[in-house]
């Protein structure tokens, strides 16, 4: 098998399908068919479930993967390293965020790094704190945006502290005019997210041993912050978040004030590909200049 091999199955992974990883590739679909067979064949299993529906990969080709990204990804470095010796003019970078710092950080970030470096390709990934940790892990992105409480058995780079509010429906009663205790939260209605895209607030309620009631667990913020709104609980929401919220809500710092811990993950600095070392930095120097 060729590096060209493993470049096709990546991109027809991609596009999930023959003839769009042509097009991509400026190859002709039946040149990109016969690659993936022949790759069947050497290997001796197959890598793609074909239907017609379109494809999926196999058992075997979700577990060959990371492997074969590990091999382009090697690769790359190896061209970027190249280029680094003649000036940083060429490479590209992948970075995994989840949505908030997407919306509050990523587009300064990018456009602050394309001005240095107009040539080189920068990919988003957006997901959820899980998406962002596994793809890390598999080679997916070269740089991911975690918590502290997400981030598991990866180092993070601190980079901005969150703080935690408590979000209401306007009609809701409150001891205190500014802020809720923490302790004012045992027992009550929330609305909740999966615990891969909302781990600082479990996190807080395993902290406190809070007890809190919720029959909503949605996916995204607005979803979250739409169903406190109209009166179905209330929720926990970094401030990060709350920039520019279009519902009619009430917001209260807690007592003690609890925050989250942004930064950045990567699985190792010293092999990290010149693109991705000088973004890497980039950051780091962003976040440096809000503090």
């Amino acid at each position: 098998m060729t590096l060209l091999s493993y470049q096709i199955f990546q991109t027809v992974v991609e596009q999930g399908s023959f003839q769009k990883a042509a097009q991509v590739m400026n190859l002709t679909p039946s040149a990109i068919s016969h690659s993936i067979s022949t790759m069947e064949k050497e290997l001796g299993f197959p890598l793609f479930n074909r239907n017609k529906n379109g494809i999926t990969l196999t058992s075997y080709g979700e577990n060959l993967e990371p492997y074969i990204l590990t091999v382009l990804n090697s690769d790359s470095k190896l061209q970027q390293a190249i280029s680094e010796f003649n000036g940083l003019t060429h490479g590209s970078v992948k970075l995994g965020t989840f949505s908030s710092v997407c919306t509050g950080f990523i587009p300064d970030i990018i456009a602050g790094f394309s001005k240095k470096h107009p040539n080189i390709e920068i990919k988003i990934y957006q997901g959820t704190y899980d998406d962002v940790y596994t793809w890390l892990k598999t080679g997916v992105v070269d740089i991911g945006f975690l918590s502290d409480s997400s981030c598991k058995d990866l180092t993070l780079s601190p980079l901005y502290e969150d703080e935690l509010l408590v979000i209401t429906p306007k009609n809701y009663k409150t001891k205190h005019r500014a802020y809720m205790e923490i302790t004012e939260l045992d027992g009550e209605k929330f609305i909740s997210q999966r615990e891969s895209t909302d781990a600082d607030i479990q996190e807080l309620f395993r902290k406190y041993k809070l007890n809190v009631h919720s029959s909503c667990h949605v996916v995204d913020d607005l979803s979250q912050i739409a169903m406190v709104a109209s009166g179905l609980g209330i929720c926990i929401m970094p401030q990060l978040v709350m920039q520019n919220i279009p519902y009619d809500v009430n917001t209260y710092r807690l007592k003690p004030s609890e925050h989250r811990t942004i930064g950045i993950c990567s699985l190792n600095e010293e092999l990290m590909a010149p693109a991705v070392k000088s973004m890497y930095k980039h950051i780091l120097s962003f976040f440096s200049t809000l503090s």
